[in-house]
């Protein structure tokens, strides 16, 4: 088929005997096999109808640029350096090691060789990301010289949520508005809303959104308005526009009744007073739960039928809820994502799909513009697979305490995958080739329904029986029952890290992705504001990647092979997050507990070894810092962003490592955890104030209050030893560690002793790591030297 496919793409310049020999012995194969005709057919096809583009002209303008970034030589000479200076490092452990002469030291050394080899394990597969960074820039005014305007693809939009108390839904409309009021063509727009809490609550939030929707669309496109997040927009400037002060009060008396319906926990009957409404909630019966409810799809909006009040068409909205059943396995947000790559191919099949977050807002209206400037170009359309545009925040205190915005997984690392094969797809904001989801770029792998496959033309309208009864029947819970759907086509099972794990497989078949960064953030979304919640949104993806350490498709060996060592090195580095735990928790305990017994672990200040240690931990520490400021971030934020690694080692990522053993022991674990985006006023005011925020009992604080208490009493002990006189030459880089986790203890230390609000350490957490650190310390005082 490749052979096939590569024969048929070819340029040829002129006609010889032997192309017409080639041609006619292809064509007999072709012939032979209907199935590999209809494959070439179904290729051939789907590549024409994604972009009509104009007649090709001598001097087309350029749609995009890209350039290195001017660091990329000063990044490859300090990976020479720094690596030389590992490998000194691990030399001289071995060394000390050899000459070891007490089973104790032997044991010390070793173990700080594991640390110091899994730091430059993690520390190799930060510099793939930093070896071809990769800068772009689009011309979307040059747009329309190389594509018509009627041309434009159309467009499937996804949003997926799963719980109306901790995803509200006045949250998931917003997004789903600022979507639908892209300045691009409405008629090519779709926005598919995925509710796997099946609840009649988000349904509700919905209808009332449609009829919003109506003013709102032609109220941003009248006015020119950027923000066309309602929410958003309404918080700063609406009166400053005509008509804008009734928009708003139409907007706060539609938030009213949806919040007042959410907190009471049913709809009013006076609410409904729609024939179609009161058919679609009447499906919520004695019988329906969020584990066992049939098929709900409900058109909400259809653009061959509904007009704004400008009389233009409205974008199409459709209510999805997938058929649940306890007796299939409903693969959690994939296996949603997937039901709507059905539904969708059945009522709209548009060539590109867009997924997003319900809590991520369009925060640029020309956004579709900016993807097109990339799709349009005949030179890289072959197997781009998606473009990612960086995941941005709203609301993010000046120094980003819990370092949310999560600065190199969305913004630094993606720049620098794209150099090399492109980004792995992070959930949210991407930009997907439908075809994509149906085996490599030239080796298709299609469904068994001819409607479901992605050169499919949709000619009938969306409410139509026919249509609706096609969309209920693919979204049957059993419907991938002994199927390829979750492996081999459609969004990747397997990891609650779906993204990840299909981004893997999509640039393993030969997929190319691209990642823009434009100066105005595309979308902006909501962040976790405590401390509990930021953690345990990590310890789920921590879980998601660690399912993909541990198959068959690990980066390492299978990405490797697929993709090339350095996008393998660079997808294993978020897939092995987890064992940052192993260093973060030596270096955190062992250098001042050895400082308690006057025990030395690092050479002396005079020797010339201790240099090589200066060198390691100032040279990563600044090249980090640079990259992260280089990024438009702060030296504040950087150090809040240290911090916060320091805290994810010593909780998330060991707590999702143990949690995903517990799995694959076959010991019930909670599974897939939704994240809380509903904000406290108390917690909001406490993050803008940016002071951190524990108040629960977590277990997952224990362990860094246990670590704040030790480096105090280690750095209490190394300032009486100075004050006594003592050792100070050979304890000094034990005194400096202790000093180190003191001071990025601060957080913790007031929120054990000091505060008195609702956000301060529980007692219960206070009383437990104080015994468990002074135990500890006590053990090791008491211990003889080795």
């Amino acid at each position: 088929m490749k052979k096939i496919w590569g024969f048929l793409t070819k340029d040829f310049t002129e006609t010889t005997d032997d192309h017409v020999s080639e041609t006619l012995k292809i064509l007999r194969i072709m012939y032979a096999s209907p199935k590999l005709m209809e494959h070439v057919v179904f290729q051939s096809a789907f590549i024409m109808s994604t972009i009509t583009p104009l007649p090709a002209t001598a001097a087309a303008p350029p749609l995009h640029t890209s350039h290195l970034l001017r660091r990329t030589t000063f990044n490859r000479a300090f990976a020479i350096i720094y690596a030389s200076a590992i490998l000194a490092l691990l030399y001289y452990h071995l060394r000390t090691l050899r000459h070891a002469t007490t089973f104790i030291s032997s044991a010390a050394t070793a173990t700080f060789l594991l640390a110091d080899i899994v730091l430059a394990f993690m520390w190799t597969t930060t510099t793939s990301f930093r070896l071809f960074p990769i800068d772009r820039k689009v011309f979307p005014e040059n747009l329309e010289k190389v594509l018509e305007k009627k041309d434009f693809p159309a467009l499937d939009i996804f949003i997926c949520t799963a719980d109306p108390y901790k995803e509200p839904p006045m949250n998931v409309v917003n997004t789903a508005l600022s979507l639908m009021g892209y300045d691009y063509p409405p008629e090519k727009i779709s926005v598919y809303v995925s509710d796997d809490g099946g609840s009649e609550l988000t349904l509700f939030a919905f209808f009332e959104a449609a009829k919003f929707a109506k003013i709102w669309l032609p109220f941003c496109r009248d006015n020119n308005i950027m923000d066309r997040c309602p929410e958003v927009f309404f918080r700063s400037n609406a009166i400053t526009f005509p008509d804008g002060a009734n928009v708003k009060a139409i907007y706060e008396a539609m938030k009213i009744k949806v919040e007042s319906v959410v907190e009471r926990g049913n709809i009013n009957a006076d609410y409904i007073k729609d024939e179609d409404e009161y058919k679609a909630f009447n499906k919520w019966n004695k019988g329906f739960t969020r584990h066992e409810h049939p098929t709900i799809i409900q058109v909400l909006l259809e653009n061959r039928q509904d007009k704004d009040t400008g009389g233009h068409p409205m974008p199409n909205l459709i209510y999805v809820s997938r058929e649940k059943c306890k007796a299939y396995p409903h693969n959690f947000k994939a296996g949603a994502l997937n039901t709507l790559l059905r539904v969708s191919a059945t009522m709209t099949n548009a060539p590109i799909i867009l997924t997003q977050d319900c809590d991520m807002f369009s925060n640029d209206p020309k956004t579709p513009q900016q993807m097109l400037c990339f799709y349009a170009d005949e030179s890289i359309r072959h197997n781009l697979g998606y473009i990612q545009f960086p995941q941005r925040f709203n609301g993010i205190n000046k120094a980003d305490i819990y370092a949310s915005e999560f600065k190199r997984l969305y913004v630094i690392n993606p720049g620098g995958m794209d150099g090399l094969k492109g980004p792995c797809y992070v959930g949210s904001g991407c930009f997907f080739v439908r075809r994509v989801f149906f085996g490599g770029p030239s080796s298709p792998e299609l469904p068994g329904v001819r409607e479901l496959w992605p050169d499919h033309v949709v000619n009938k309208p969306i409410k139509s029986q026919e249509i609706l009864d096609l969309a209920h029947g693919v979204a049957v819970s059993n419907y991938e029952k002994d199927s390829t759907w979750g492996s081999t086509m459609g969004f990747r099972y397997g990891s609650l890290s779906e993204d990840f794990f299909t981004g893997l497989h999509q640039h393993c078949r030969g997929w190319k992705s691209l990642f823009f960064h434009p100066r105005r953030p595309a979308f902006l979304g909501d962040l976790p504001i405590t401390l509990y919640d930021a953690l345990t949104q990590n310890r789920r993806w921590c879980i998601g990647l660690l399912e993909v350490v541990f198959s068959k498709y690990n980066p390492l060996t299978f990405g490797s092979r697929f993709m090339g060592p350095l996008m393998g090195l660079a997808y294993a580095h978020n897939a092995f997050w987890s064992i940052w735990s192993i260093p973060i928790y030596i270096y955190s305990f062992f250098p001042q507990l050895a400082l308690l017994n006057r025990v030395s672990v690092f050479p002396k200040v005079t020797d010339y070894w201790f240099l090589l240690y200066v060198f390691l931990f100032i040279g990563a520490n600044i090249q980090d810092c640079l990259d992260f400021m280089l990024a438009r971030g702060t030296f504040e934020q950087w150090w809040n962003d240290q911090r916060m690694w320091l805290i994810r080692g010593l909780s998330s990522y060991i707590f999702g490592f143990v949690e995903f053993s517990i799995k694959h022991l076959g010991i019930a674990s909670k599974g897939f955890h939704v994240t809380n985006k509903v904000v406290d006023n108390e917690q909001s005011k406490r993050y803008d104030n940016e002071v951190f925020e524990f108040g629960v009992p977590s277990p997952m604080f224990v362990p860094l209050a246990t670590v704040a208490v030790v480096n105090l009493v280690a750095f209490v002990f190394g300032i009486l030893q100075i004050l006594v006189g003592g050792n100070v030459n050979g304890l000094f880089g034990q005194m400096f560690l202790a000093c180190f986790g003191l001071v990025n203890s601060w957080p913790i230390y007031k929120a054990m002793v000091w505060r008195t609000d609702k956000g301060r350490m529980h007692r219960v957490i206070n009383v437990i790591s104080t015994l468990f650190g002074l135990t500890l310390c006590m053990l090791v005082k008491l211990a003889p030297n080795a």
